[in-house]
């Protein structure tokens, strides 16, 4: 997941080199990689080394504001892609926001589904009856699970890249205020230079006088 526009700083290369260095090295185990993009600036770069990887592409360019919906529509098409059988896990990678100042590139696994260690013993059974089965209710809230990931990474990387242009127009207008003062002393520099060589000449002549 990237922006579909630039000035933003590293915002959008960040996420690219990690997604880079973990398709080498699956592709050193020997394992097929397949990349679906969101974001036209993660497609530009990708498509430079790994054009034959790309499976895909989800335009976000007209959307204004980033809903539901959309990651919806991005989660229906990845599991039924996994449903195909077309692939085996599937990681977003995307810059989760920190500060205004501070994106932090992730990846997150999101098929199939991680969940953190239990604090009780895992292997003892459960008191509950469930109606209907565990199978068919994991059938249902699994999708949303993974709707509700691919949301999630979409607000965070929606806000880290605002965080990150605010950052690189405020380095580009520092910069620019810098470059101003500098050819300011320039400009003052040489004036004086050619009013002092006036100055002289104008010495000299009268002394040769």
């Amino acid at each position: 997941m990237t922006a579909e526009r630039g000035l933003c700083g590293g915002f959008n290369s960040s996420i690219v080199r990690l997604a880079k260095a973990r398709i080498a090295e699956l592709t050193a185990q020997g394992k097929t990689v397949k990349v679906l993009t969101v974001g036209k600036k993660g497609r530009e770069q990708l498509r430079r080394d790994y054009a034959n990887l790309l499976m895909g592409h989800v335009d976000l360019s007209e959307v204004k504001r980033v809903g539901y919906e959309n990651a919806t529509t991005i989660a229906k098409d990845v599991m039924a892609r996994f449903d195909a059988g077309e692939f085996d896990v599937a990681t977003i990678f995307y810059n989760r926001f920190q500060s205004v100042i501070s994106q932090v590139p992730t990846a997150q696994q999101i098929i199939p589904a991680v969940f953190e260690d239990a604090v009780e013993d895992a292997g003892a059974e459960s008191p509950y009856d469930y109606e209907p089965s565990e199978e068919a209710i994991l059938a249902d809230l699994l999708p949303i699970g993974v709707t509700t990931q691919i949301f999630t990474a979409l607000l965070e990387n929606g806000a880290s890249e605002q965080g990150a242009r605010m950052s690189a127009m405020d380095n580009a207008t520092r910069n620019a205020g810098d470059m101003i003062d500098k050819l300011t002393i320039e400009f003052n520099r040489s004036r004086q230079a050619v009013i002092t060589n006036e100055l002289i000449e104008i010495i000299s002549g009268a002394e040769a006088l």
